[in-house]
């Protein structure tokens, strides 16, 4: 083989090299929500199970980020709750250049199958990050699931934990319409809501959802495992308003300098709600998000109103806040 050829060989291969690192580097990015969204797949568990078992060594991809770039245990973790802004809340915190955050729900923690697996296999599924990053991850079931607090505490007892909430009715009609989507979309039959939010003139607590939007009692739990400073709670209701005032007091939680501002919001007329931006690109939600909820009858609605009034001022009193709910 020539010279001429071995040059021209070397310098093809120094290319591939080259195109792969700034691959991984703009999938890894702090802007990779709103440089490109992957089209969404549905997948049968089979195949989830066999994504989960491809065991992603660090050692090998660590070739292709710069030095000091590694997969880290989540330092912040946001814990919940369910339909109450926590896809927002992340995506918005992932402005931040010193946040890395998983793209993906991990449910590490509230699933056996996957706290099986150990601390290894969770830290490979976290982003890439430098030391003077923060990861984070976000799954909403780790706030109502019994076991997550102490097994989080296991890990990292100094994790920083972040909480949103919302309006406790506005919250389980919120949660009955994803539901109610989902099965209409399948041509699964669903009960009207009323159907399960009231029994006997009552409310019911065999409703899921309506035991979910108890917030203190499950707030109760965490404080048996970690200290109320450890856990800052985020005002869902005023995040969809306003949300570089809730968003300053996350940085100011995780040790950060305010750098998500007013410049990387835009107010989308047609969607109804906040959508972010940056120096490349404009990103909105997705469509499921701030789906159209139904119609629910004033006296079912009062009658969840009263229901969750004593519990919302235990909540209110357990983490020094005054919330704008229905009194």
């Amino acid at each position: 083989m020539t010279v001429k050829k071995k040059i021209v060989i070397s310098v093809i291969i120094a290319c591939v090299f080259f195109l792969i690192l700034l691959c991984n580097l703009a999938y890894h990015s702090n802007h990779d929500l709103l440089c490109y969204v992957r089209p969404k797949t549905r997948l049968g568990d089979s195949q989830r199970k066999v994504l989960q078992d491809i065991d992603m060594d660090d050692d090998s991809m660590d070739l292709f980020h710069p030095k000091g770039m590694k997969r880290r245990l989540p330092q912040a973790i946001i814990i919940g709750v369910r339909k109450c802004g926590t896809r927002a809340l992340l995506a918005m915190l992932k402005l931040h250049p010193k946040i890395q955050a998983a793209s993906d729900e991990i449910h590490f923690f509230d699933r056996e199958e996957n706290y099986s697996r150990g601390l290894d296999w969770y830290r490979r599924r976290m982003p890439y990050s430098f030391p003077d990053q923060i990861t984070m991850e976000k799954s909403p079931a780790y706030f109502i699931t019994d076991e997550v607090p102490s097994r989080i505490y296991e890990m990292d007892p100094s994790v920083k934990l972040v909480l949103i909430v919302r309006e406790p009715t506005t919250r389980v009609i919120s949660d009955y319409t994803q539901i109610h989507s989902h099965k209409t979309d399948k041509n699964k039959p669903h009960s009207k809501f009323e159907e399960l939010a009231i029994q006997d003139g009552e409310v019911s607590i065999k409703f899921k959802a309506v035991r979910t939007s108890n917030y203190a009692k499950h707030f109760d739990k965490w404080l048996d495992v970690f200290p109320k400073d450890q856990i800052h709670v985020v005002d869902g209701d005023k995040l969809i308003l306003n949300p570089v005032p809730e968003l300053q007091k996350v940085e100011d939680f995780l040790g950060l300098d305010h750098k998500i501002t007013y410049d990387n919001f835009y107010f989308n007329e047609t969607r109804g709600f906040y959508c972010m931006k940056d120096d490349l690109m404009s990103k909105c939600l997705s469509e499921s998000k701030g789906r159209p909820h139904p119609y629910i009858e004033p006296w079912i609605l009062q009658k969840l109103h009263e229901f969750y009034r004593p519990h919302n001022a235990r909540f209110e009193e357990l983490v020094g806040m005054k919330f704008d709910w229905p009194q």
